[in-house]
């Protein structure tokens, strides 16, 4: 690992060492640990991650603040820097080196075990990182660290460091990632319009702006496509139960065999986050494809029974679908179409169905999408991309059309020309 000074940091040609490790437990009491380079416990880490779990915080969640705090640990090692000595100065060129600096090439665990083996080429055929794709529009993953990313670590970092000087732990004086110094000394809101929302105070200073974009959904036509690019009835079937219930892609793989209630055309899945068990209404055709995925599924002997999951993987031996196989199902489709749709979307097509069906009251969308906040549900009240593309090309035909239209005559056909000409002299024809 590097050995340099803070003065000396060469973050133009810095390299994030592939050291550490954020590990998986089947112990619900730790579900992830960061081990350093020897394989030592990171103790600040886990009591964090310990205070979270107490505070009724999901595994996934936990996962996600352990990848943050293994990046920001790897640039602490690298510059040899203990990370309760850490200072603003080397939050801001972490912060820096996370906006201008490319992100690391992940070797696959298959070439991590041959030493010296090189991280397989990218092929030529794919798109370049970050262009739009011709058919979605949507740009593909780059090469940069998108600004949600860097938001999300910046905010993770920040609290984790406000958690160890509040608990006053080991020699730790400062925060590197301070607050933005444009709020002041001040009392936060204490001017506030009451009629105006509150304006969010707690920004970090190396925090960046996220754009916000509008949930992209699948047009009816495209969507045709990739349920015609499907393999399986079991893809089928997910598909069309993902599009009716607007579930989230991990939600629907919890759903056991007796959730699947044909009669009552509802599904139950477990939601993330709260952990509640609820209830979905689904379409009819998703109940047909199910049934036609379980007649050929018991036919091979796939599993059956009240605690067996509702979907398995479709080779010997089986086991439970989880979200890597139904994401690998899925980006199979999409090779085949030349698109780059994610499972997600699925959630913000059967999303902007029901929120733009005049007989479906909005609170009840915001039932069945789980939201917090009516404002979240009110996102798809507004118009997609697609459908705004297609409003405007309208536009313009209307106007073509126009302009090809023949002209009205300049006399109405009711008038007596010999009339008009003794009142204005001789009209040409």
């Amino acid at each position: 690992m590097q050995q340099l000074g803070r003065s000396e940091k060469d973050l133009k040609n810095f390299v994030l060492p592939d050291v550490g490790q954020l590990l998986e437990t089947s112990d619900p009491w730790e579900p992830y640990r960061l081990v350093d380079p020897a394989g030592g416990l990171v103790g600040p880490v886990a009591v964090y991650l310990r205070d979270l779990l107490a505070a009724d915080t999901p595994a996934t969640t936990l996962r996600s603040y352990g990848n943050d705090l293994l990046r920001w640990w790897r640039f602490l090692w690298a510059y040899d820097i203990p990370w309760d000595r850490a200072v603003s100065e080397d939050g801001r060129d972490f912060m820096l080196w996370m906006k201008l600096a490319d992100k690391p090439i992940r070797v696959h665990w298959r070439h991590r075990s041959k030493p010296g083996a090189m991280p397989p080429v990218a092929s030529t055929d794919r798109p370049a990182p970050g262009t739009p794709n011709p058919i979605t529009g949507k740009r593909t993953p780059s090469t940069k660290y998108a600004a949600s990313t860097r938001a999300h670590c910046e905010t993770v970092l920040r609290t984790f460091y406000g958690f160890h000087l509040d608990a006053s732990s080991g020699s730790l004086l400062v925060n590197p990632f301070p607050l933005d110094r444009r709020r002041g000394r001040g009392r936060a809101n204490a001017h506030h319009n009451p009629e105006k929302p509150f304006q969010p105070t707690r920004s970090g200073r190396y925090r960046p702006t996220v754009p916000k974009r509008a949930p992209r959904r699948i047009p009816d036509d495209k969507y045709a496509e990739v349920f015609a690019a499907l393999r399986s009835d079991r893809d089928r079937a997910l598909l069309a139960f993902w599009t009716s219930t607007a579930a989230r892609a991990e939600e629907l793989l919890t759903a056991r065999q007796p959730d699947a209630k044909p009669s009552q055309q509802l599904i139950g899945v477990i939601r993330k986050g709260t952990g509640d068990y609820q209830l979905l209404p689904a379409s009819p055709d998703a109940f047909v494809w199910l049934r036609l995925y379980q007649e050929a599924a018991w036919s091979k002997d796939v599993p059956r029974g009240g605690g067996e999951p509702l979907w398995w993987t479709l080779r010997r031996p089986w086991r439970a679908l989880n979200y890597p196989a139904a994401r690998a199902m899925f980006n199979r489709a999409n090779s085949v179409l030349g698109t780059n749709w994610t499972l997600h979307d699925l959630r913000h097509t059967a999303a902007y169905r029901m929120a733009n069906d005049p007989m479906m009251n909005l609170a009840y969308v915001q039932h069945i999408l789980a939201h917090r906040r009516l404002t979240t549900t009110e996102l798809y009240t507004k118009p997609s991309e697609d459908q705004v593309i297609a409003a405007g090309l309208a536009h313009h035909a209307r106007q073509e059309a126009k302009k090809q239209a023949p002209q009205p005559a300049l006399i109405a056909p009711d008038y007596n020309p010999e009339s008009l000409s003794v009142l204005f002299g001789s009209i040409p024809a």
